[in-house]
């Protein structure tokens, strides 16, 4: 307890004990009454008791007054400054007095000096501050539907702590079909509110009825307080159960698996708990008869397969069901089911097989017969229509007969036995139910091989590489190839190709015909041949066989196999010794003599080193092992001996090295001796150079010489052909020209001449002049008349020198190079623009060595066909002429005969211009020709 409430206590004590005494010996002077609404504000003034007292406002302190109340609130108090009595606390008049009226409260007013108390009546005066209040705000109330009219349900009222006129004044119901609101007032309790049934009640058509009370007191403005009623109509097993079809039709298809689902029975019964409770059974049409194939959940009314169902033996199913309530007394009614089954597409179709071709070539064409094969199914209608399909990946296809009922299987494209050997092909047979049935049928194939693919070399070309020295009939290296064929037509065979590998290689080599190993009959010597190339046939076994070649490049590689040879020093026996003789007065690095020597060999096999093996004096002479050069290392003296010995090894660097030596002796002699010396060995070396020079002199006049001869022999052939010919242009008598070099020869039918490209000193070009034309004699008889040209020659494209050809240039007057009179001279043409059968322009090739600018060139009637020219000797046909250097080759074509007019002639160098007009002029005179003879 906290010491304020302590010392309270102490005072309320004493100033009741002052009180009692004070009544006890004077008592109470004076009444005063007050009256005051309840819940004022705090601070109100009630009234002023030290005016009603008459007390002097100027000793209210001196006399110290108060007032008391007895209890513990100190509900009021007095301002000590003009005695007025203020509201100290809340007023609550239900708090202070509850249903009591009036409602007082005493005070006891005390002041001293003297002492006296005079006593104060304050009435709290009710106002409407609290609304009525049900004790819930929600109630329940539970009615049987079976309930009479008129029945009343008395209802719990609503409370006011107000009173008088402000305490509850009515009751109020809300609107509602099923009940009235009546009210009784009772002397403890007040007024009672009843709920009075005003109409008969089913549960089955409302349930529950929703109410509210509302209770209003009598102050201004009215306050009211609500409760909700909730009327529960509760059931009594006054109902039957009723199905929601009268009657319930489905149909199943006659597969239908043990379990499945039909359909749910649905029956209701509009009472509650037991009495809605409805469970359902199976009523057979006919008592004693065993149950249909379906089985009922009683409490779910599902019915579902329970057995198996056959359309071919019934196709309708009538079934009662029972559905009965759990009342005390059960009412029940009766739902009506028909099953109805439908046929389905439960067979399959069958795929018979009546002839197969299990092995068919792969060279067999499209549209080949595979198999025939029926098919059947025993459904009907749409069921029983099948189709037969086989994968669009394999190339087969189906042909069905015209009922249907058949098909053939074909081939659709080629087969390839190297792709797929076997073709498993599934036949797949399809209804056309819903959902459709299919079988499948495979039929293995088996594709025979024809010999369709050449053997392949596993490499092309092969290159191998072979050390020499090679043991003779081993095997060197081996070819393979492989056949995507099968059986024989891939057992492939080997063989060299000897007409196009050379014979001289081909002559030591063997192949092994099975297994493609190819062995030298022979030792190779790189040496001698360093490499070569073959021709390997690879041949399958089938009929007809196929082939494949294969070139073979084999590089011989070098083996240390060649000892160094001394080439200098040689002595005249042939032994590597020589002797050197050098003055005594030489200084250091005096270059004596060079050891030369020479290896077959290649790379390290034949990089040679120098090395000193014995020497008299290691200190007098150096040899650089590289060059082979011996110097000598200092100067020599009066003590070193006049003789010195040096044995040279000479090592090639091989994996096993060969080596060979060398001895010189060297020889200190006086300057003079030396000198002498060196003269004589230069003599010898100056015999031995001229001797030399005369044999290449003779060698290159041989050669020479059987060149010419071989020259004047060709001419000789060809100048004995024909000595009479004729020529269609004038020769010019003084024709000084020459050709340094020319060859003929024969090649098959065509003669050829081989010119030099040089012209002599007197050689003149003349332009404009007919003598310097060049003239093609004519090799036809001189009886026969010449024919006109043929429109349809050519020059080859081989005219062109290097594949590079120069434009012609036009010049009014042209030349030709002269040659002497009875050789025939010609300049290198090498384009033209003339179109056929007209003259045109060419300029000599590239290399030629003459200026292409100052070259005209005529061609003459002639051809293969036409009777042969007469040349003189040294003349060649224009058809056969070659440039020296150059691949260019001449090659003309006209038509036999010709009549002997220079219209005969195809002139090259005129211009384009000239060209049309001499066109024209020659159309304008056909037509004028041919108008004569119409005239004619």
């Amino acid at each position: 307890m906290k010491m304020t409430d302590i010392k309270r206590q102490w005072r309320d004590v004493w100033i009741s004990f002052s009180l009692a005494l004070l009544i006890a010996t004077k008592g109470i002077s004076a009444q005063m009454r007050y009256s005051i609404q309840e819940e004022l504000r705090l601070g109100t003034a009630v009234g002023n008791v030290a005016k009603d007292l008459g007390l002097d406002l100027g000793r209210l302190a001196e006399r110290n007054l108060r007032v008391v109340s007895g209890t513990k609130q100190d509900l009021f108090k007095v301002n000590p400054k003009d005695g007025s009595l203020l509201v100290n606390q809340r007023v609550d008049r239900e708090e202070l007095c509850a249903k009591t009226v009036p409602c007082i409260t005493n005070l006891k007013a005390v002041v001293e000096n003297p002492l006296e108390m005079h006593q104060i009546i304050i009435e709290i005066l009710d106002v409407n501050d609290n609304s009525p209040k049900f004790p819930e705000e929600n109630y329940t109330l539970e009615v049987l539907e079976s309930a009479i009219v008129g029945s009343r349900f008395q209802m719990e009222g609503a409370h006011d702590l107000d009173v008088g006129l402000n305490s509850i004044h009515s009751y109020k119901l809300n609107n509602n079909q099923y009940f009235r609101l009546e009210i009784e007032d009772f002397a403890e309790e007040g007024k009672v509110p009843f709920l009075v049934l005003q109409r008969p009640l089913d549960r089955e058509h409302t349930a529950q009825h929703w109410l509210q009370l509302t209770a209003t007191d009598g102050g201004k403005p009215p306050k009211s307080g609500t409760i909700n009623i909730t009327v529960i109509v509760s059931d009594i097993n006054d109902n039957s159960p009723v199905c929601h079809k009268q009657k319930y039709t489905i149909t199943i298809k006659e597969n239908a698996p043990v379990g499945t689902f039909l359909l749910t029975v649905n029956a209701s019964d509009s009472d509650e708990g037991v009495n809605g409770e409805i469970e359902y059974s199976l009523r057979s049409k006919f008592r004693g008869l065993a149950s249909e194939p379906f089985d009922l959940n009683s409490k779910t009314g599902q019915i579902t397969v329970k057995g198996h169902l056959d359309y071919e033996e019934k196709q309708v199913y009538e079934i009662k069901v029972l559905a009965a309530d759990k009342g005390a007394v059960s009412l029940s009614t009766q739902c009506n089911v028909v099953v109805r089954v439908e046929d389905v597409n439960d067979n399959q179709p069958e795929i018979d097989i009546t002839s197969l071709s299990s092995r068919i070539p792969e060279d067999a064409p499209p549209g080949t017969v595979v198999a025939l094969m029926g098919v059947t199914d025993l459904d009907s209608g749409v069921n029983g229509q099948v189709v037969l399909s086989v994968s669009p990946d394999l190339p087969f296809d189906l042909k069905p007969s015209p009922d249907g009922q058949s098909y053939s299987l074909v081939t659709k494209d080629y087969l390839d036995k190297e792709t797929v050997h076997t073709y498993n092909i599934t036949i797949t047979a399809n209804d056309l139910g819903s959902p459709a049935l299919l079988s499948s049928k495979v039929i293995q194939v088996d594709v025979l091989d024809v010999n369709d693919n050449n053997p392949l070399f596993t490499h092309n070309p092969f290159t191998f590489y072979v050390h020499e020295n090679n043991k003779a009939g081993m095997s060197i290296f081996h070819v393979s190839a492989t056949d995507a064929d099968g059986g024989e037509n891939a057992e492939v065979t080997y063989s060299i190709d000897r007409k196009s590998t050379m014979p001289s290689i081909s002559s030591f080599l063997n192949i092994n015909e099975a297994n493609g190993t190819i062995s030298a009959l022979k030792s190779f010597d790189f040496e001698t041949l360093k490499t070569f190339q073959l021709q390997v046939v690879a041949t399958d076994s089938g009929t007809p066989s196929l082939s494949s070649n294969v070139t073979v490049n084999v590089f011989i590689l070098d083996q240390n196999d060649n000892a160094p040879v001394i080439l200098y020093p040689v002595s005249s026996n042939g032994s590597a010794e020589g002797v050197e003789e050098i003055p005594r007065n030489v200084n250091a690095g005096h270059l004596v003599t060079k050891v030369r020597a020479y290896d077959a060999d290649i790379g390290y096999n034949g990089w040679l080193l120098f090395s000193l093996q014995e020497v008299t004096d290691h200190s007098l002479f150096g040899l650089d092992r590289y060059t082979g050069q011996i110097r000598t290392l200092r100067s020599f003296t009066e003590t070193d001996d006049a003789e010195h010995k040096l044995v040279i090894l000479v090592k090639d660097n091989g994996n096993v090295s060969l080596s060979a030596t060398a001895t010189v002796i060297v020889k200190l002699v006086e300057p003079k001796e030396a000198f002498a010396a060196s003269d004589v060995k230069s003599a010898a070396r100056d015999d031995e150079d001229n001797n030399v020079t005369l044999y290449l002199m003779i060698t290159l006049g041989s050669v020479s010489v059987l060149f010419l001869v071989s020259i004047i022999v060709l001419i000789a052939m060809q100048c004995s052909k024909s000595t009479d010919y004729t020529s269609k242009y004038l020769q010019e008598t003084n024709y000084d020209g020459t050709l340094c070099h020319s060859i003929q020869y024969r090649s098959g039918d065509k003669r050829y001449m081989l010119v030099g490209p040089r012209m002599s000193i007197g050689s003149t070009i003349v332009p404009g002049s007919h003598a310097n034309t060049l003239v093609l004699p004519d090799r036809r008889r001189a009886s026969e008349e010449p024919k006109a040209p043929n429109a349809d020659w050519r020059y080859s494209a081989s005219l062109r020198a290097g594949g590079v050809m120069q434009s012609s240039v036009h010049m009014e007057e042209s030349s030709v190079m002269q040659g002497a009179q009875g050789v025939l001279v010609q300049n290198w043409p090498t384009a033209s623009s003339a179109a056929d059968g007209e003259g045109g322009e060419v300029s000599p090739p590239m290399g030629a060595g003459v200026d292409s600018n100052s070259w005209h060139f005529r061609y003459g009637p002639g051809g293969p066909g036409a009777p042969p020219q007469h040349l003189k000797p040294g003349e060649v046909p224009p058809e056969a002429f070659i440039i020296p250097g150059s691949p260019a080759i001449i090659s003309i074509r006209q038509n036999q005969g010709g009549e002997d007019d220079k219209s005969d002639f195809i002139t090259f160098g005129k211009k384009e211009e000239a060209k049309k007009k001499k066109k024209k002029k020659k159309e304008k005179k056909d037509k004028k020709d041919k108008g004569k003879d119409d005239d004619e």
